[in-house]
């Protein structure tokens, strides 16, 4: 931890006993309450509550220890499964830059892998298996191109482009138009990118007869302010939080305080909430990141 000078002039001395309670405070804080059992009640408690109701998250595929293909390699596959399959290789190209920006090691949050982040249940049901296999390039372009041309021969261009995001059953529960904030901002990114390669604006009737979709300036930044990206991380919940503290390795963090504090400021019962109020200390990583 870095030193900092003790605070000086009036009230030094009472503001000297108050800081070495500040580190007891902090773990304190951090560590999870004890677990009591109740009076009347001879069983010991159980060291953990555990969720039973809460869904059982598989670990993500690992991507394999070999190099990624070259962007060219894989625009090559791109343009030859799109035509063996009858797709417009500017829409494939349009809907893989919204998806992995040609990365075959991808991973998303969901297990989705590879080039066009194909799922391993969509993957199957095409026949490949292992869920491995689609970090192979030429795999996964094929499975991808393929699901996709089913997808647009079934509903046409842009509900194929919703559908490819967000599943055929959430097109169909939602009467054709998915309303997700994410698969709006996605559906906006890979069409308007598809209509510009081929000069279309992309809020022209012209558009809306080649997607069979209405796009709006809105559905670029559906569910959050302007430029709300696909990747945008919702809140946590107060567990998660929770959960998050408990992992912090406190041998990174430092503890910083205002040179100019005072008695006073040590004090809660003096404390002035409001828009101009600080922090007391800020726990911070080295190299000035704050700890989450």
């Amino acid at each position: 931890m870095c030193s900092r000078p003790g605070p000086r002039g009036r009230g030094a001395a009472a503001v000297a006993p108050a800081l070495l309670l500040v580190p007891a405070l902090l773990m304190a804080a951090l560590l999870p309450a004890p677990v009591v059992a109740s009076a009347g009640n001879d069983a010991a408690p159980p060291a953990a509550s555990v969720d039973e109701t809460a869904p059982v998250r598989q670990a993500l595929p690992r991507p394999p220890d070999t190099p990624c293909p070259s962007r060219a390699t894989v625009r090559s596959l791109i343009d030859r499964y799109a035509t063996r399959y009858g797709l417009e290789r500017d829409l494939v190209h349009a809907l893989v830059r919204a998806e992995s920006a040609y990365n075959a090691h991808a991973v998303s949050p969901a297990g989705a892998i590879g080039v066009m982040q194909v799922m391993p249940e969509t993957a199957a049901s095409y026949g490949v298996r292992p869920a491995a296999a689609l970090f192979d390039a030429e795999t996964n372009v094929r499975v991808g191109t393929r699901h996709l041309k089913k997808l647009v021969s079934r509903y046409g261009i842009g509900k194929a482009v919703m559908a490819y995001n967000a599943g055929e059953g959430a097109l169909k529960r939602q009467g054709g138009f998915v309303s997700y904030p994410e698969t709006q901002r996605y559906t906006h990114a890979v069409l308007s990118n598809y209509l510009r390669s081929k000069g279309i604006a992309t809020y022209s009737a012209e558009a809306r007869a080649v997607t069979g979709i209405t796009l709006t300036p809105a559905m670029a930044s559906a569910g959050g302010g302007a430029g709300a990206g696909f990747g945008r991380r919702r809140p946590l919940t107060p567990r998660e939080q929770a959960r998050r503290m408990r992992r912090v390795d406190l041998s990174t963090l430092s503890l910083k305080i205002r040179p100019s504090l005072t008695d006073r400021a040590l004090d809660p019962s003096a404390l002035d909430a409001g828009p101009e109020s600080k922090p007391m200390f800020v726990l911070e990583r080295p190299g000035g990141i704050k700890a989450d």
